[in-house]
């Protein structure tokens, strides 16, 4: 079973690095996925919306969805399955920085996805406009070489999981 797993991951990878590989790609996938480097996007979009007291609550929920998203993914799940990245079995040259931790999970997509979790659940509307942030951003990860479809796949699985949790056991005590 894990090796038909492996090889659809290995397929879809390489089809995503065949059929989506283009100059335009290669200059904006950098930029979307350093928006998603240590989930500073999502960290600055919290602090500002914190700032305004409609939204105090909605940015308060975004920064718990991160840190336990953070310390699951991160901090227990990377050390536990220790998956070597893609590129650390060829001799690739990456278009980013070489990333120094384990593959599985994708801590950009799964706090890309803790922090879509909570706006979905409290301001749709507002889901709306960072669901595509989001995606994008899950896919530079796949489309940089720096992991495998799957590591997104549970990155967004854990993120979505975080979120939702978050509002659910949080939301009850703020409303």
């Amino acid at each position: 079973m894990i090796e038909i797993l492996k090889k659809i991951d290995n397929t879809i990878f390489r089809w995503i690095n065949v059929k989506f590989r283009n100059k335009t790609f290669d200059k904006i996938m950098p930029i979307i996925t350093s928006a998603g480097n240590l989930g500073i996007v999502w960290i600055i979009i919290s602090v500002l919306l914190m700032t305004k007291q409609d939204y105090r609550v909605l940015g308060q929920m975004i920064l718990m969805a991160l840190i336990i998203t953070t310390i699951l993914g991160e901090g227990i799940i990377k050390h536990i399955v220790r998956r070597s990245r893609p590129f650390q079995d060829k001799e690739e040259k990456l278009l980013i920085n070489k990333p120094i931790t384990y593959s599985f999970p994708s801590g950009h997509t799964a706090s890309s996805f803790a922090a879509l979790a909570v706006f979905l659940q409290m301001n749709g509307k507002l889901g709306l406009i960072v669901s595509p942030i989001a995606t994008l951003i899950a896919f530079s990860r796949v489309y940089l070489k720096v992991h495998y479809p799957t590591d997104v796949i549970f990155g967004m699985l854990l993120g979505f999981t975080c979120g939702i949790t978050v509002v659910s056991f949080l939301g009850r005590m703020v409303f």
